[in-house]
C-alpha cells in the first residue's frame, strides 16, 4: 500500500525527532552535568533516569516513523501514541534545556496533526 504525502512527512519527522530524543537521552546519561538543575521543579528525576526515558522513546519513536511507511493503520496509531508520549517527555524537560524541548514538542505537534488528519485516499482505501 502506498502512504500519502502526510503519512511520508510524519515517517520522516518521527525518525527526525526519534534521532534528536536519542542524542538528547545520550546527553543526559553521558554528561548529565552539563544541565542546569531547577529547584523545587515538580518533575524532578536524576538526569540520568530522564536520560534513559529519552533514548528509549527515541528508538521507539524512531521505529515507529520507519513503520509508518508500510501504510499500516496500526502504525498510525502507534504514531500518535508515541509521538503523544514524547510531547509529554519533551514538556516535563523544558527546564533542563528549553530550546530543544519547545523543537521537539512542535515536531511531536505536526506528527500527530500530520497523523490525524485524513485524506480521501486513505477513507477510500479503508471503506
Amino acid at each position: 500500500m502506498a502512504v500519502t504525502g502526510l503519512t511520508a512527512f510524519a515517517g520522516v519527522m518521527m525518525i527526525f525527532g526519534g534521532i534528536m530524543a536519542i542524542f538528547q537521552g545520550i546527553a543526559g546519561i553521558a554528561k548529565d552535568d552539563i544541565f542546569v538543575v531547577t529547584r523545587d521543579y515538580a518533575y524532578t528525576f536524576n538526569l540520568t533516569s530522564w536520560g534513559w526515558i529519552h533514548l528509549t522513546l527515541g528508538v521507539l519513536v524512531a521505529l515507529a516513523g520507519v513503520a509508518l511507511f508500510t501504510g499500516a493503520m496500526w502504525a498510525r496509531i502507534t504514531g500518535i501514541a508515541l509521538a503523544s508520549l514524547a510531547m509529554l517527555a519533551n514538556f516535563m524537560w523544558l527546564p533542563y534545556y528549553p530550546l530543544w524541548s519547545v523543537v521537539l514538542i512542535a515536531v511531536d505537534a505536526f506528527v500527530i496533526w500530520a497523523l490525524c488528519v485524513g485524506t480521501k485516499s486513505d477513507t477510500q482505501s479503508t471503506a
